[in-house]
Order: C-alpha cells, then sequence, then structure tokens
C-alpha cells in the first residue's frame, strides 16, 4: 500500500479506460489512501485485528462516498480482506482471483510466487490460486527472506538497484528449475525491478497490473 503503487494502479486504470472509451474519457474513483507507516507498523506487529480494521474502516468511507466496487491495492493486505468484506455492501475485487484468472487465460498450471514473506508462507492468497487449479512453488527460507527485505527496504520506499534485480532472476531460475511456468510479482512494487526491458528467467504475471485491468474492466462493465 505504498504510494508507489497506488500511483501504477491509478495510472494503469484510468489508461486501460481511457483505451477503451477514447477522447478524454477516465475512470471515477475514490481513493483512500492510508498512512504506509502505521499500515506496516501493524505488519511488524502482526496486529492483523488492527489493520483488518483500519482498511475495513476505509472500505466503509469508500461505500457512503458511493463506491460500487473496492480494490484493496496490495497484495499482502488480501491477509485480512474477509474482514473488509465483512463490514462493506459492495464486492471486494481480490487480487488473487484476478491474478488467477490471467495465469489460467495463460496455460500456467504451476507459478513462483515472489512477494512479502507472509504472502509466500501464508495460505490466503495461493488458496485462491489453487481453487482455480494453479499450484505454487515458493523460495526457499533464505530466499524468502532476501525478496521480502527488497520488498519493504527498498521497493517500498523507492529505491531500486541492479543487485536486488538479479537476485529475483537467480531466484526465478531456482523456480523454474523446480516447475514453476511462469512467476507471480506477488508484491504489486515488485514490477519496478523488470521495468525497461529487464529480463527474467520466467513469463511475469504482474500483479498490480492484472489487478489494475479487473478494477477498470469493472469500471467499464459495472460488473
Amino acid at each position: 500500500m505504498s504510494w508507489y503503487s497506488t500511483l501504477e494502479y491509478y495510472r494503469c486504470v484510468n489508461a486501460r479506460v481511457q483505451e477503451h472509451l477514447g477522447g478524454h474519457r477516465s475512470a471515477r474513483l475514490a481513493v483512500e489512501s492510508l498512512d504506509f507507516e502505521e499500515v506496516r507498523a501493524a505488519q511488524l506487529a502482526e496486529d492483523w485485528e488492527g489493520a483488518g480494521d483500519a482498511l475495513a474502516a476505509a472500505g466503509e468511507r469508500l461505500g457512503a462516498s458511493g463506491a460500487r466496487a473496492i480494490a484493496i491495492c496490495t497484495n499482502l493486505m488480501h491477509k485480512v480482506a474477509p474482514a473488509v468484506q465483512a463490514r462493506v455492501d459492495v464486492p471486494v475485487l481480490h487480487i488473487a482471483d484476478a491474478v488467477a484468472d490471467r495465469l489460467v487465460a495463460q496455460g500456467v498450471t504451476t507459478a513462483a510466487l515472489l512477494g512479502s514473506r507472509w504472502v509466500m508462507e501464508e495460505d490466503f492468497y495461493a488458496q485462491r490460486l489453487a481453487a482455480k487449479g494453479v499450484e505454487v512453488v515458493v523460495p526457499d527460507a533464505a530466499d524468502r527472506e532476501l525478496v521480502d527485505r527488497v520488498v519493504f527496504d527498498e521497493l517500498t520506499r523507492g529505491v531500486v538497484t541492479d543487485a536486488s534485480r538479479a537476485e529475483h532472476v537467480r531466484v526465478m531460475g531456482d523456480l523454474a528449475d523446480r516447475g514453476a511456468q511462469a512467476a507471480v510479482l506477488a508484491c504489486t512494487e515488485i514490477e519496478h525491478l523488470f521495468r525497461d526491458g529487464h529480463a527474467a528467467p520466467l513469463p511475469l504475471v504482474d500483479s498490480m497490473r492484472a489487478h489494475a485491468d479487473r478494477v477498470a474492466d469493472f469500471c467499464l462493465t459495472g460488473r
């Protein structure tokens, strides 16, 4: 939920809507931008009840503003998506469902999952992929720690380095050897490592882009 991710969501949703409708068209969006420092503190304390309450309250404010659907613009905080959904009367468009649909469309049945340690180690995300027939493989413990560190010490602060990109390429290569047919960038900031033509050893599914496209489709169709 860093602003670096929010910025990309806003750009991608509006670009897709304008591409479809033309002219000066853009999406009708209400953005509830939380202080990521507070969200991060709740993550580190593993205060998921408090985090869920904060996001649910934001969801209620969005609902009161007239929103017809809600998107949580992050992978990890979908850990508390059930708490948000329980307090709003509109659908929460789940990022893992958008990712799963993209994987299925590409014929992927085994995917590497890269993101924060909770996303890689717990089942709240992987089970959504499994429900659509996609098995996940994750890095070993040392590499999970590396990926998590790069996310929070670098990418969510706007820092992108060649060294971290090379490490992610290495990790993906290892997961390809274990049967992964594609890599899910299951942190909305990891895509910054692979911009500007930087190659990866696996086809990439950018969770942010898949989710933003799902949001844009809702804006265009109402479903």
